[in-house]
């Protein structure tokens, strides 16, 4: 399907049904989770990826603060889209407490304080910086968040083949099926964007080379990234997903076709993370 305009874009992400709805989290058999094994190596994993979706209130309040998060297609769309992504770090902290990994009731609030000051000091920079470069920018958030939410996607699939575990399978098919019309969203608009507009691909292009990173990155440490990103997309079959799915469709946008820096970034971190077994402590450190 090719959009011609971002009301376009709008106007079909609207006409999606939403998927995790309370019937859908009701029919989880959440109470057989405990009878399958789950690989503790992925607990850390699992863990990463619902704190990333439980920051998601904090992105869009640094995007809201920008030309990007004021345009009205993208504020409607990120309205939905915060409330999808906070269900899903609800639904995989519920699995992990069933899968006997349980967290506090204050989780959430744990999340986000631990959260580095300065981060949120570079990101408060990065904003008036966008600022400043104005609507233009609007092309590199979309790209960015196109990059973010495939690999995200991806990496739920990924995370549904290595678990094997029926219960995750089931509510990782949900999250996936949420994540894939963001996915659409952010690439749609992003192409949008970037098409006819030299100087939009210039910045996007220019900014994506030199300070993308792995979704999380920053506002979660950098070992607890390469541990994800070396455990879903380490070896043969992992580097493939992330060719394939990720980097390859990005290269499909105006100015990216010979993009590098995705596959260069987890050729680099899978090299230097080799996968290993996750003690106890460990999980305490990287919870």
């Amino acid at each position: 399907m090719t959009f011609q305009t971002k009301h376009d874009v709008l106007n079909w992400y609207e006409k999606q049904p939403r998927t995790l709805t309370k019937e859908f989290i009701d029919q989880i058999e959440w109470q057989r989770t405990s009878e399958f094994p789950l690989d503790e190596r992925l607990v850390p994993v699992l863990l990463y990826m619902r704190d990333v979706e439980t920051l998601t209130d904090m992105y869009y309040t640094e995007l809201r603060r920008t030309p990007t998060g004021k345009d009205p297609v993208i504020s409607k769309f990120m309205e939905r889209w915060g409330i999808e992504e906070i269900t899903h770090g609800e639904m995989l902290n519920r699995f992990l407490a069933e899968a006997g990994y349980p967290s506090g009731a204050e989780w959430q609030d744990d999340v986000r304080s631990n959260v580095s000051k300065f981060y949120r000091f570079n990101s408060r920079m990065i904003t008036s910086l966008t600022n400043l470069v104005g609507r233009k920018f609007t092309a590199t958030h979309m790209t960015f968040g196109a990059i973010h939410e495939m690999a995200t996607t991806q990496g739920y699939r990924r995370l549904m083949k290595l678990a094997d575990h029926p219960v995750l399978t089931q509510i990782l098919n949900g999250i996936i099926r949420e994540e894939s019309a963001h996915t659409k969203f952010y690439l749609s608009i992003a192409r949008l964007e970037l098409r006819g507009n030299d100087i939009a691909q210039r910045i996007a292009r220019y900014v994506i080379e030199h300070f993308w990173q792995p979704v999380g990155q920053g506002s979660l440490p950098k070992e607890r990234t390469d541990y994800v990103i070396a455990a879903l997309f380490g070896g043969a079959d992992g580097r493939d997903c992330a060719e394939r799915t990720v980097s390859a469709r990005i290269r499909q946008l105006p100015g990216f076709s010979d993009l590098t820096r995705i596959m260069e970034t987890v050729d680099e971190i899978c090299a230097g993370q080799p996968l290993r077994l996750v003690s106890a402590i460990d999980l305490n450190a990287v919870a």
